[in-house]
């Protein structure tokens, strides 16, 4: 689709549409939007990240035309539709990079060992980035009752839109959330002026535990 043809078949403004084409992570190709493979988006990175390792440039400076002259025998499809004129240099983002090389690491395990996936994932990214957890909101959850703590993938696309629904699975996953761990998955969820506080409210109920204010559903679940 063009964003004319998206436009004509949404009812959003433009805005919105584009807003939401940003969150998806779609790319516009020769004027016609398309959504990437993950793993097709990785082997783009892969190509990039290695460039850099053999001209020893920063993430934070890489020349645009250099490297698609690099790229471009590699993946002419994608190249050729973004060559600009004179020389152009861009970063690259380290929050998302730290973020999609995490949930590669992530997507072939069902559990992970903490330590050692914070030990592998540092290794993995670009020199020069940090990774941190809290790059991995809405992504992945870590579970420290386990021993040892463990981390495992979870998106918040995959889950349930109905606001009930989703609920619902969250708590069947796990029973009791503190609020850090379940408002990524539910900030989605919030409607104008409605807030996290107030969707734990209606569909949840709240206890202390050891000081730690926890929530579990408010519905019996099968």
């Amino acid at each position: 689709y063009t964003t004319e043809g998206l436009l004509s078949q949404i009812q959003a403004s433009s805005l919105e549409l584009m807003d939401h084409l940003k969150v998806i992570h779609a790319c516009q190709i020769s004027g016609f939007w398309r959504l990437l493979d993950f793993d097709y988006e990785m082997k783009l990175l892969s190509h990039i990240t290695q460039l850099m390792d053999s001209e020893s440039w920063s993430f934070s400076r890489i020349p645009l035309k250099v490297s698609l002259q690099e790229l471009r025998p590699l993946e002419p499809d994608i190249v050729w539709s973004v060559m600009e004129k004179g020389e152009v240099f861009y970063a690259l983002d380290e929050d998302k990079i730290c973020r999609a090389t995490a949930q590669m690491l992530l997507q072939n395990a069902v559990k992970f060992n903490l330590s050692e996936f914070q030990d592998v994932w540092q290794q993995s990214v670009p020199e020069g980035m940090t990774t941190r957890l809290d790059q991995l909101k809405g992504l992945a959850l870590v579970d420290r009752s386990s021993r040892p703590e463990t981390i495992f993938l979870l998106k918040t696309e995959d889950l349930p839109e109905d606001t009930q629904e989703r609920f619902n699975a969250l708590f069947t996953m796990r029973e009791k959330w503190t609020e850090a761990d379940i408002a990524p998955y539910i900030q989605d969820l919030c409607g104008e002026k409605q807030t996290i506080g107030a969707l734990l409210t209606k569909y949840a109920r709240s206890s202390l535990q050891n000081g730690v204010k926890l929530y579990n559903s408010r519905r019996p679940l099968s």
